[in-house]
């Protein structure tokens, strides 16, 4: 896999991301996305080394549209981006 590449496999209830969840890589990843997201639990973040806004954008969007995940996997500058956006574990809005 190319260092910059991100990779999305679908397995069961789980969606495993692994690579760079950066702007650079998010980009591609948009089309190759399931139209279909229902019966995503998980997205598992464990194979991912960092993420930017546009990967917690990407990320935050499946959640949505999956009616609830739980997230496996916390990459460097995962946490922080939650926090200034207000999310919870879940990528919900957190509601003060």
């Amino acid at each position: 896999m190319n260092a910059t590449a991100c990779e999305i496999v679908r397995d069961g209830e789980t969606l495993r991301f692994r690579g760079p969840l950066l702007r650079h890589a998010v980009t591609g990843l948009w089309k190759r996305l399931p139209a279909d997201a229902s019966g995503i639990r998980r997205l598992d973040l464990s194979a991912v080394e960092s993420i930017d806004s546009a990967g917690l954008a990407l990320i935050s969007l499946l959640a949505a549209r999956a009616g609830g995940v739980s997230v496996e996997g916390r990459p460097e500058g995962f946490a922080e981006l939650r926090g200034a956006y207000r999310l919870g574990h879940d990528l919900t809005f957190a509601r003060d």
